[in-house]
Formats: C-alpha cells, sequence, structure tokens
C-alpha cells in the first residue's frame, strides 16, 4: 500500500513538472539589448543607492555637477573612462565592477497568457484555495514567485506556510485577518502587506465570503 501511495506522489509530482515545463514553452519571451550609456548610468545609481549617497554627494566627491551626474545616470549623456574613474573613486569601487554590470547587455520579458497561468497546488489546495502561479523561472534556482490566489470563506481549514525569503501580499477583493507569528494583521482591498517568509505566516480569519490577493515569494540571494 505504501509503494503504490508512493508510486501515486511520484507520478502526481511528475506531472506537475511537466505541466510547468510545458507552461514555460508557451510563455512568450523575449530579450532587449540595453544602450550602453544606459547600462553605465543604471549601474552607477545601484552603486550610489546601495551607499546612500545623493546625487549632490556624489556629483561634489567626484568633482562634478548634480545635472551632469543625473544625466549620465539617466543615459542622457555618456561619460568619459575620465569621468567614469572619479565616479569609481567617490564609490569606493574598482572601475573593473562597474565594468562587469555594464556588461550586462540585455534584459528579458515573460509574457504568460491569461489561459497559459497554471493552478499549483500548495497547502490549502485540497480545501478549496487555488493558486495561479504567474511566472515561471528557467534557471537553476527561482528568484521569485507570483501567484493569484482566491479562497473562499466556506472553507474550514487556512494553510500555514514558512518558507525562505520575503512575501509580498497585494489584497485586490475582500478582507481578511492574517497571521504573522504570534501577530495577526487585518488586511483590506489596497493594503500591502510584506513580510519574513521564515515566520509561520498565513490567512488566519475571512471576514469576507471570497477574497482574492496576489503573493509574490521572493528569494534571499
Amino acid at each position: 500500500m505504501a509503494d503504490r501511495k508512493n508510486l501515486t506522489s511520484q507520478k502526481s509530482r511528475s506531472e506537475m513538472v511537466a505541466a510547468e515545463k510545458a507552461a514555460v514553452e508557451k510563455a512568450e519571451v523575449a530579450t532587449a539589448v540595453v544602450p550602453i550609456d544606459h547600462r553605465a548610468g543604471g549601474a552607477i545609481r545601484e552603486h550610489r543607492l546601495e551607499r546612500s549617497l545623493t546625487l549632490a554627494e556624489l556629483s561634489s566627491a567626484a568633482g562634478m555637477s548634480v545635472a551632469m551626474l543625473s544625466r549620465i545616470e539617466n543615459g542622457q549623456s555618456a561619460a568619459s573612462l575620465e569621468v567614469i574613474e572619479r565616479v569609481c573613486a567617490a564609490l569606493g569601487v574598482d572601475m573593473s565592477t562597474l565594468f562587469r554590470a555594464i556588461e550586462d547587455t540585455a534584459g528579458s520579458a515573460q509574457l504568460l497568457k491569461a489561459g497559459e497561468q497554471m493552478e499549483v497546488v500548495r497547502t490549502g489546495t485540497k480545501h478549496g484555495h487555488t493558486y495561479r502561479l504567474l511566472s515561471y523561472h528557467k534557471g537553476p534556482r527561482k528568484i521569485f514567485e507570483p501567484f493569484f490566489i482566491e479562497m473562499d470563506k466556506l472553507s474550514e481549514v487556512y494553510p500555514r506556510f514558512q518558507h525562505p525569503g520575503t512575501e509580498f501580499i497585494y489584497m485586490l477583493s475582500g478582507r481578511m485577518e492574517y497571521r504573522f507569528g504570534d501577530k495577526t494583521f487585518l488586511v483590506e482591498p489596497g493594503d500591502a502587506f510584506t513580510f519574513s517568509g521564515s515566520v509561520i505566516h498565513g490567512p488566519e480569519t475571512l471576514l469576507d465570503e471570497h477574497i482574492r490577493f496576489l503573493a509574490v515569494i521572493i528569494y534571499a540571494e
């Protein structure tokens, strides 16, 4: 009996993997080349923000005007090697570090049509909860997982979750009390709720007959 149950579980898991692979193949994927001026400016802005520096502080340290630095960060002006060297010195980074970021020449996009979004099995699914995965990641490890979730008040069981990373919830319709560790929060339409996934969490009470919300799990690098 146990062998039969394990075989059924393995079959179900393999069917889910096959369904996800099929959904990935259907998704419309494209890449776009980002101009080098925009890449250079974006890399400079990212390093500046990581160090909590204002435009005025960095421009002063690099010996240039705020307006010029702003144009460089927005890809509106090309920065010479001499300017990049001064900016790197002001940021306290090697030019090679900045150039590695600049070498990332393309960005990707994925469009998943409504009919191609796969319903996935998660805790609570058997109690009538619906989880629709809105994006599929092809890489060796998942960066994030976005879900569209529907729940019905008739269900008497609400799931509990615990996972790595950070979770973000945006309430679309209905109201619920959401448990996070030993605390509960009232989440209403339009509310945005962000919390650590490592703490046990999940819906505590549905205050309306039907609720709908988006949940995004962002995994740590």
